[in-house]
């Protein structure tokens, strides 16, 4: 396994209900950032479909099942190219649908994730909650694991992927306006937080009224911002070294300054965290 890996972030524009037009422009884009040497590349939220649904069955003739057509294109796609993608789109499960990530590489579809977080907001609000937990996948380019949006605004979710031996979080988003803070600032907050390299990746563009900000970051291990965007379509890259991302034991001051994120936790004072919601 190398220890430097290059990290690309899409900032793009899909268009609602327009799936083949939004393939179409992944793929060209997706073959830019392999071009220029990307390992890892990631897409926002609702990719494949858009976000902005007024209700449940206006969405579903867009839903797909995983594996299907579009998880099979996309691993053809890896293979052929080499690299690993995330993206995200909706699933259809039986009588249950889900906002997901998944992620493909040359070995075909690795995994996907379904979104535990929902926001009352968009296609979110029509949809179940993610009913499984957090995975980290291991693959050639390290260990992945994958978030959506709103649930990096609670700090478990990167910490439990962290404690599973996560390198980098992908974490796809829609920020919409007024949610500035979370690519200023909790995103690089849950890198230092957890030493682990995050690609937050927004879409831009307005739909249905509903402007979405950019702003995607990709974030050291160590805090820093290898490479940011504005509120245009743009491809930011961010090489990352797993070997920093796994060396927990931080030495600020040798003997003097020493911190390590894993050994120094003490979980038996956090058990009200995982106490079910009171009505």
């Amino acid at each position: 396994m190398r220890n430097e890996i290059k990290i690309a972030g899409i900032q793009m524009y899909p268009k609602l209900a327009a799936k083949e037009e939004n393939i179409e422009n992944m793929m060209t884009l997706a073959s830019t950032a392999a071009e220029n040497g990307a390992d890892l590349v990631v897409f926002p939220e609702c990719t494949l479909t858009g976000y902005m649904f007024r209700s449940h069955e206006e969405a579903l003739p867009y839903m797909e099942t995983v594996p299907g057509p579009f998880t099979e294109s996309l691993s053809r796609f890896c293979e052929e190219k080499n690299i690993y993608i995330t993206a995200g789109l909706l699933e259809k499960d039986g009588d249950k649908c889900y906002n997901i990530a998944v992620l493909a590489g040359p070995e075909g579809l690795i995994g996907k994730y379904r979104k535990i977080h929902l926001p009352f907001l968009g296609i979110d609000r029509f949809l179940e909650h993610g009913d499984k937990p957090f995975q980290v996948y291991k693959t050639l380019i390290g260990n992945i694991g994958l978030l959506i949006c709103y649930d990096c605004n609670f700090p478990e979710s990167a910490r439990v992927m962290t404690l599973m031996g996560a390198d980098i979080l992908a974490l796809p988003t829609n920020w919409p306006e007024k949610r500035d803070n979370m690519p200023n600032y909790v995103v690089i907050t849950r890198a230092i937080e957890n030493r682990v390299h995050v690609a937050a990746v927004n879409r831009v563009g307005t739909e249905r009224g509903g402007r979405f900000i950019g702003l995607s970051r990709i974030v050291s291990a160590e805090g820093e911002v290898l490479d940011k965007a504005g509120d245009k379509e743009k491809i930011i890259y961010g090489t990352v070294s797993l070997k920093t991302a796994r060396e927990k034991h931080v030495i600020i001051k040798p003997g003097e300054l020493e911190i390590d994120l894993i050994r120094d936790r003490h979980p038996e004072f956090y058990s009200t965290i995982t106490e079910a919601n009171k009505e």
